[in-house]
């Protein structure tokens, strides 16, 4: 920011930075909303066929879920992207937290899977991290609500082995911590639309 500027001018350039990334990041329900549907459907599938074949068992409808949302967010990135061709310095931040949330769950999930542990729990917490801090930014407070639902469910994922249990904390968190806000966001974008 400019030097010179006075106190009430730089909070006039943040505060209309913020409201930039408000519009911008609206246009982002469908992330919330397609890796919430997409992630609920996997730990319910898991749940369904944990006593199944061992390929379900090891994680395939994860790596589904994981492929078929990759696909369909770049799509969509892309034509967003050429859409809006411009990203404010929040979107960049914003991008920053998943792009950093993507490379350490990888990590988890790699140490994991070759300590023959369970990644939900971790995932989660890394989850409410990332979330939490989406909302903070963004000043939403669903996400920041969401984001600590995250916490509390990966917390809570740490001490039960009980599937049904992991499958409703899993679940319940993504809906609310994730399709909620998704929804909310959705509606914020067909306001600015209207408006």
């Amino acid at each position: 920011m400019d030097k010179d500027l006075t106190p009430e001018q730089s909070l006039k350039v943040i505060e209309s930075m913020i409201g930039q990334a408000k519009k911008s990041f609206s246009r982002m329900s469908f992330y919330f909303l397609l890796w919430g549907v997409l992630l609920i459907v996997a730990m319910a599938a898991t749940y369904l066929l944990r006593n199944g074949s061992e390929a379900f068992s090891q994680g395939a409808s994860w790596g589904i879920a994981g492929l078929i949302g990759g696909i369909l967010s770049s799509i969509h990135g892309a034509r967003e992207g050429r859409r809006q061709p411009v990203n404010n310095p929040m979107d960049r931040v914003i991008g920053w937290i998943w792009g950093a949330f993507v490379i350490t769950m990888m990590i988890v999930i790699a140490a994991s899977v070759s300590n023959h542990q369970d990644p939900g729990g971790m995932i989660t917490l890394l989850t409410g991290f990332a979330t939490f801090l989406t909302g903070q930014i963004m000043r939403f407070k669903p996400l920041i609500i969401g984001g600590v639902l995250f916490w509390i469910a990966g917390l809570a994922m740490h001490f039960t082995n009980d599937p049904l249990t992991l499958t409703a904390l899993y679940c319940g968190s993504m809906f609310f911590g994730y399709i909620i806000p998704g929804l909310m966001l959705k509606n914020q974008e067909d306001g600015l639309r209207t408006a």
